[in-house]
């Protein structure tokens, strides 16, 4: 009998960018609403210096951007979409940051947190992973241990209604990782990944990006018993036992 793939109550996705849920986690957030999971995506800034027109301005950008993020969300039944609009291409990891995080985290209470290596700066001979890209993870991952879950740690934010929460697991992905703990099975929902990166027509243009996705996917589902997946690190911050004993609680 095969083992049943493990899907969390609710999940939170934190990027840097528009699209960069798309090329990295968007088959994994397919599968899991699909399976009934809660789904939140966390833009750190909405990629207004992503459009290299002379005219255009970044308040423009920053429209279309946001809106074929929406977008590309939908396609995938995600349907809570959350711009923290901090500046594109010198996005930091700061302790403010942190803190905003923090109270995303206390606010949608998500069971996973999935986010890029913020370790990972050297990809392959042609690409270097983007700053603002590890500024995001490195974030994320700060805001979520262990910040979300200590009370008295931006104590400030109960004010506001948010106690502190305790995150089950983390998923990390990104460019040049080779550590893999869990690969989902995204085969079934692998048209929608494709579908949803396609809303970002501000950044492909002309080009099909499917081939090279495919081609990812398949090189993440090598020895699994299904065709497509998207591979992760996963660590575990809470016991499967402990996640029983507080489960509903508020810490």
């Amino acid at each position: 009998m095969s083992e049943t793939p493990y899907v969390p109550e609710s999940a939170m996705a934190i990027v840097a960018h528009p699209d960069d849920i798309e090329f990295g986690t968007a088959g994994t957030a397919a599968a899991w609403v699909q399976a009934g999971c809660r789904m939140v995506y966390v833009l750190c800034t909405s990629g207004e210096v992503g459009i290299a027109e002379k005219d255009m301005t970044k308040e423009q950008a920053m429209a279309i951007r946001e809106r074929e993020q929406r977008a590309a969300a939908a396609e995938v039944g995600v349907t809570e979409v959350v711009f923290l609009r901090e500046p594109d291409g010198m996005l930091e990891n700061t302790m403010e940051l942190r803190k905003r995080l923090v109270r995303e985290i206390r606010k949608h209470r998500p069971e996973v947190v999935l986010t890029g290596d913020p370790t990972v700066v050297w990809v392959n001979e042609g690409y270097i992973n983007h700053p603002d890209h590890r500024a995001a993870s490195g974030a994320a991952i700060d805001a979520v241990f262990p910040a979300a879950g200590q009370p008295h740690l931006f104590e400030e934010l109960a004010a506001e209604g948010l106690r502190a929460h305790k995150v089950r697991k983390v998923f990390v992905r990104g460019p040049g990782s080779n550590h893999s703990d869990q690969v989902v099975d995204i085969s079934p929902v692998f048209d929608r990944k494709i579908a949803a990166l396609r809303q970002h027509v501000s950044q492909l243009g002309d080009w099909d990006p499917e081939p090279m996705l495919r081609e990812w996917a398949a090189k993440a589902a090598e020895d699994q018993p299904f065709e497509l997946g998207e591979g992760w690190r996963v660590v575990s911050l809470v016991s499967d036992e402990d996640w029983e004993k507080l489960k509903g609680e508020r810490w």
